[in-house]
């Protein structure tokens, strides 16, 4: 999985007064847990652009200039208002400890479905898998190459030794539905063919 690093200083102060401090200048206060305690830090805003405005998951170097810490993004508080970030928290990774993550779910090839007129529905934008930090794939891939329309892609099929899904096997990832304007027109067809056939009896 890509990384991104995060260069912060730890802060000495905490509680709401500090952290107004360094929202004022235009920095955010954080938090690393997942250690032996707390880890209080700053950084400036604008080096998150890049982890919290953009569909991918990412893993988090953070560099206090002494120490360096592997981490993901935990939880994230945003100004109801001006959408500014107020606080992140971060989870600190161990390399012989799995961790839990939610991955986007990306799709590859061609559903002979969709070809005749199928329409395609992403039930699961993203899922949840398990792994070392060493494993977590940047995105899983789902082949919708053999969808017919009715068929639907379940977790199982997009099973990987390196991690495992927190998901049901009866979880569907995707599946190929008949569009609307193709529904309509097979019950249109079955109305003409049920009145030809009437029509047809009454002249007998």
């Amino acid at each position: 999985m890509k990384s991104i690093t995060i260069n912060g200083s730890q802060r000495e102060s905490v509680g709401k007064a500090a952290s107004k401090s360094l929202r004022n200048a235009g920095k955010v206060p954080c938090v690393l847990y997942g250690g032996d305690q707390p880890l209080h830090f700053s950084a400036d805003e604008l080096a998150f652009s890049k982890l919290v405005y953009t569909p991918d998951v990412h893993t988090v170097v953070i560099d206090l200039g002494d120490k360096k810490f592997d981490a993901i993004l935990q939880d994230i508080q945003f100004h109801p208002v001006t959408d500014k970030i107020l606080h992140i928290d971060f989870f600190q990774l161990h390399e012989d400890k799995e961790i839990a993550l939610d991955i986007p779910v990306k799709i590859t090839g061609n559903a002979p479905g969709i070809l005749a007129g199928g329409v395609l529905r992403l039930n699961k934008r993203k899922l949840k898998v398990k792994a070392l930090p060493k494993n977590l794939p940047d995105f899983i891939l789902a082949d919708i190459s053999e969808l017919e329309i009715g068929n639907k892609l379940y977790v199982p099929t997009l099973a990987k030794d390196e991690y495992k899904f927190l998901h049901p096997d009866n979880t569907v990832v995707c599946q190929v539905r008949i569009s609307r304007a193709a529904m309509k027109a097979a019950q249109d067809a079955a109305k003409e063919e049920k009145a030809a056939a009437k029509e047809a009896a009454a002249t007998e």
